[in-house]
């Protein structure tokens, strides 16, 4: 881990992809580190035939880094399919910024917590669709997951 922000951190920190919220979203995930105080909202638009995330958005009140997980992860799932963008980490996150400090790897469990919850929302609002079997394996393994800021 790194003790410092990257490049790429301070990079999508000042200059975030993908910032904003979606008008007419198919699927909205809010989620929150009750420690650190960090909120997320991902608002996605999906192809409901091709299941492809063809937009997301992000909304974060958070650090730097909860910004740069934020950004990064809509980059890293914009054009996949749901299938493949669960399959997105935050262990992903971590590697596509150059790493984090430790004390900030929650925001990347967040920002992969967040990507969950938006697709928990879509299938929710669509209970014809199959929902995937991983959605909620992933949930239960997050909400396992104690990461803390020190």
């Amino acid at each position: 881990m790194a003790d410092f922000y990257t490049d790429v951190v301070l990079e999508h920190f000042r200059n975030p992809r993908n910032s904003g919220e979606l008008e007419h979203a198919d699927a909205v995930g809010d989620v929150g580190n009750p420690v650190c105080g960090d909120l997320m909202r991902i608002s996605m638009q999906i192809n409901p035939e091709t299941e492809v995330i063809e937009d997301i958005k992000f909304r974060t009140f958070g650090c730097g880094a909860a910004i740069a997980t934020s950004s990064i992860i809509t980059e890293l799932v914009k054009g996949k399919k749901i299938e493949d963008a669960l399959k997105v980490s935050n262990k992903d996150v971590i590697e596509a910024l150059g790493g984090l400090p430790s004390v900030k790897i929650h925001c990347s469990v967040l920002a992969e917590e967040g990507i969950v919850a938006a697709l928990k929302d879509y299938f929710d609002q669509h209970p014809e669709k199959t929902r995937p079997p991983y959605l909620e394996e992933k949930e239960k393994l997050l909400a396992a997951i104690e990461v803390h800021e020190h």
